[in-house]
């Protein structure tokens, strides 16, 4: 009988080893504790979610279903609790140079110029070459900045800055984005604008993708599949598939099958 179990772990074991060479990301088991005062609050509980080479997830849920969390864990900027998290096929204990992360606010240094801003990842490392500034340069126009690469955050808009986060992020050339909330304090016209953008960047790229998100209709209109989360613990509920070919136009919203994909998310969520 317990020969029987070993050889059953053991075969458990060897197929997630397997799965999580072949992903992106892998998460098995995951659950995440915090401490509150002298209570244990349970953030994230029994979490399974695979990510593929080249997939577009989006994450949405109500707030406090831990869906940042589980981006930061993925990222190896929070620990776990029990479980485990593979990204392209290791173990996650700390953050990982084909991962880069891009949060809701800019985190723009003002007193560098957009160009030194982007660049600034490839500092921490070494001095920029030429080829690494031409890069810069290349995806400052990419995302429509090039008449703006010496001004300063403080003579920038919100959505100009994020622009430059993008580019940030995108310097690295990392084979796993994960975004948090990245257009959210935009405005609707901005962000609608970026999202256009970011859809084609990543369509051209065959990047992984993670991207936390309070929107439904963001979530849909980006991502390969939806991933809806509950709270209380934070679960996953389930995922709905989204079959729309790259790149994607805003009028996609208004037909019939974009409603229904966002209605079955809706439901998912409890909110039909």
């Amino acid at each position: 009988m317990e020969a029987a179990k070993t050889a059953r772990g053991a075969e458990d074991a060897a197929m997630i080893d397997a799965g999580a060479r072949s992903s992106a990301v892998q998460v098995r088991g995951l659950t995440k504790h915090f401490k509150k005062g002298d209570r244990d609050f349970v953030a994230l509980a029994d979490v399974d979610l695979t990510i593929r080479e080249g997939e577009f997830i989006s994450l949405v849920g109500p707030s406090g279903c831990g869906k940042s969390t589980l981006l930061r864990i993925i990222g190896g900027l929070t620990p776990l609790t029990t479980g485990e998290v593979h990204v392209e096929g290791r173990v996650v204990e700390e953050t990982h140079q084909a991962v880069s992360v891009m949060f809701q606010a800019p985190t723009l240094l003002p007193w560098r110029t957009v160009l030194s801003n982007v660049l600034l990842p490839v500092e921490i490392r070494h001095k920029p070459n030429q080829e690494e500034i031409a890069r810069a340069k290349e995806l400052i126009d990419l995302v429509g900045l090039n008449n703006f690469i010496d001004h300063h955050p403080r003579e920038l808009s919100g959505g100009m800055q994020q622009r430059v986060a993008l580019s940030r992020v995108l310097i690295t050339d990392p084979r796993i984005m994960l975004l948090d909330e990245p257009f959210g304090a935009l405005d609707e016209f901005t962000r609608e604008n970026l999202n256009v953008e970011l859809g084609a960047i990543v369509a051209r790229s065959k990047r992984s993708v993670v991207l936390v998100t309070h929107s439904i209709p963001e979530a849909v209109f980006l991502a390969d599949r939806v991933v809806a989360m509950g709270i209380n613990p934070g679960r996953i509920l389930g995922e709905v598939a989204v079959p729309f070919k790259r790149p994607r136009v805003p009028s996609l919203v208004r037909t019939t099958e974009f409603q229904d994909l966002s209605f079955q998310v809706r439901k998912m969520l409890g909110l039909e």
